[in-house]
């Protein structure tokens, strides 16, 4: 019987043969698009024709996982798959790397970023958890410990809001003062009145600047909260849909009307 600290032990009742035969096959079939004979389509696609099908078919999983649906769920992340298992065979037919390296990888890296699991540290709880896994990291990279260092693996790429979820989330372990409710709340409030007194003004710049800061800023107090903002926004966006709907359905026109 496998020990408690055993990656194996994560195959539950898996059955592994099974796992194998249907991700080979899926290989193989992504092979099969892009050799002579396959797919005029596939054939012409790149890194940089696939990197927006990635964002949505990710976004897809996100809809999908908020509608509670298993179904729609399991077909999106076999979608997302595809173009995950489509970008490592282009990279193999470069000769950088193949799917099978990715798995290897990714599984080696979370096994060393779980050492209270597959080693011997010992941790309390989910912030000791989180401090690992940042030692971790910066000694992987090997980079100088510099303020600006802690930020480089935030992707610029990411929608605004989660974006500033994660730089606010990393500034916070460095300085103890941003992480403190009172004080970003403060400076939330802060922000509400500059930008109150620029529209006042009519002052557009002004109000640009203020606008700005203030979105941070109640980003950051979503996050001290437990949140994260681009969820929250997603489900009012959900929101306010399903209400216009009904004021719709009591009366009012449709725009398609």
């Amino acid at each position: 019987m496998p020990s408690q600290k055993s990656p194996r032990i994560l195959l539950l009742n898996m059955d592994s043969d099974r796992l194998s035969r249907a991700v080979v096959a899926l290989v193989e079939l992504v092979t099969r698009l892009r050799s002579p004979g396959g797919c005029p389509w596939d054939a012409k696609q790149t890194d940089s024709t696939l990197k927006m099908y990635l964002l949505e078919e990710a976004y897809e999983v996100l809809d999908a996982i908020e509608k509670s649906s298993p179904e729609d769920v399991c077909m999106e992340l076999g979608d997302l798959l595809f173009q995950i298992l489509f970008l490592a065979h282009l990279a193999a037919e470069r000769k950088e790397f193949d799917f099978t390296e990715v798995v290897e990888k990714i599984t080696e890296k979370m096994i060393r970023r779980h050492p209270h699991v597959f080693g011997e540290t010992s941790v309390d709880n989910a912030d000791d958890v989180i401090l690992n896994w940042a030692k971790i990291k910066a000694k992987e990279k090997g980079t100088p410990k510099k303020r600006s260092s802690v930020f480089e693996s935030v992707p610029t790429n990411l929608p605004a809001l989660l974006r500033t979820h994660r730089l606010s989330e990393r500034a916070s372990k460095l300085n103890p003062d941003l992480a403190n409710g009172e004080e970003i709340w403060n400076k939330a409030l802060g922000q509400f009145e500059a930008l109150k007194s620029a529209v006042t003004r009519e002052d557009r710049d002004s109000v640009r600047e203020a606008m700005g800061g203030l979105l941070f800023s109640l980003s950051n107090i979503t996050r001290h909260w437990g949140f994260n903002a681009e969820n929250l926004l997603r489900l009012a966006n959900q929101e306010f849909l399903e209400c216009f709907e009904k004021t719709e359905k009591g009366g009012y026109q449709s725009f398609d009307d």
